[in-house]
């Protein structure tokens, strides 16, 4: 299931194909990368040197939000679970949410430290208690990465503490913040868009500028060092459409504000949002071999909302190309073919479809009959 799920996120982001001489010239950003996605389908709508490895600085920390949202689920770690304070999380450099050594802080406000005040030490604190140390931890990190498809990404440590071994992309950075948006969204909805967290007498503001400036931008995490420059990945919401940008290595913390909102801006502005599919709907029921059931249904497990030119969303087509042979068992979630999208009879995307329920494997005596009648086909 793990693997099925690496294959589909390793292909959600689809460049738009067509259309380009219909659609304004993308702003050019004040910025070394970025990127600009439509979450509903992966689509790329603007980018520019998305794929050249940059330094994350704190962008870091989504992975390690990511992973403490999995420990909670899993139940390895719990929200109220009192941790101890080590000498390593207490000399943490850089931004901090001012934790003091030999102390127990508790998991959720360790998490508001993380998100809000991006605090360093709240990191390597959260790092231990899930994988006993920070070494380990970044491991599971790159680990993680990997699953998800972030082909470009090298974790070293939990906070993004410079090193020339810890790297990313803009376009593994959108992989990350859609990944956590679509699995932990009551938790994104929850601590992402909080504007300042006080702790230890010390109250300290989110950096992200953009909460104060567009009422649809409900979060996603800043990051800065000297090598890496000024980033933001930002998310906005407005009605049922979500954009993700990524703007990495601009000058200043209010350019890369500015080119954030920029970018969200020109996506909304020059693109609607059709949605094809709902969660769970089935595109089409496909025939399965040596099934207990004789049949699937492949759709998708997310609304399956695309961006198209104003105007060009009645000239949608699409149809499914399935595998050849599903042959059980089927499990949820796997990959069952491909839905090519078309506008105006030019391709516009293709699209991994997946078995929204799962299908196990018939008994002796059903598995037997399927073998013979696929001799005849």
């Amino acid at each position: 299931m793990r693997k099925i799920q690496s294959f589909f996120l390793a292909l959600i982001v689809i460049p738009v194909l067509a259309f380009a001489q219909q659609l304004p010239t993308p702003p050019a950003l004040a910025a070394k990368s970025w990127l600009l996605i439509e979450s509903g389908s992966g689509q790329e709508l603007a980018s520019q040197a998305a794929d050249e490895r940059l330094e994350p600085a704190s962008l870091t920390k989504l992975m390690t939000a990511y992973l403490t949202f999995s420990a909670l689920k899993q139940g390895t770690l719990k929200i109220d679970q009192m941790i101890q304070v080590s000498e390593r999380a207490w000399k943490s450099q850089g931004s901090r949410m001012f934790i003091q050594v030999n102390t127990q802080v508790k998991v959720e406000d360790l998490i508001k430290g993380m998100i809000v005040q991006s605090g360093n030490d709240a990191c390597v604190a959260l790092a231990e208690a899930i994988a006993g140390n920070e070494d380990v931890f970044a491991q599971k990190m790159t680990q993680e990465a990997q699953r998800l498809g972030m082909k470009s990404t090298n974790f070293r440590n939990a906070a993004g503490m410079p090193d020339p071994e810890h790297y990313t992309t803009a376009r593994d950075l959108a992989t990350l913040a859609g990944a956590l948006i679509r699995d932990f969204p009551e938790d994104y909805a929850k601590y992402y868009s909080i504007k300042e967290f006080r702790y230890n007498n010390i109250t300290q503001p989110n950096r992200n500028r953009l909460l104060w400036l567009d009422p649809t931008v409900d979060g996603v995490k800043t990051g800065h060092t000297d090598a890496a420059g000024y980033c933001l990945i930002s998310s906005a919401k407005r009605g049922p459409r979500r954009l993700l940008s990524v703007v990495l290595g601009a000058k200043s913390d209010s350019v890369r504000a500015q080119e954030s909102l920029k970018l969200l801006n020109y996506g909304f502005q020059f693109y609607d949002s059709v949605q094809l599919y709902a969660k769970n709907d089935a595109v089409s029921s496909l025939p399965v071999w040596k099934g207990a059931e004789k049949a699937v249904k492949a759709g998708f497990t997310h609304d399956f909302t695309m961006a198209v030119p104003k105007g060009f969303g009645p000239r949608i087509k699409s149809e499914l190309i399935p595998q050849q042979r599903l042959i059980a068992p089927i499990t949820q979630g796997q990959v069952l073919g491909t839905l090519k999208v078309s506008v105006d009879g030019k391709p516009y995307g293709d699209f991994p479809v997946v078995a929204i329920d799962g299908v196990p494997a018939a008994g002796i005596f059903g598995r037997t009959i399927d073998t013979v009648r696929l001799w005849f086909n």
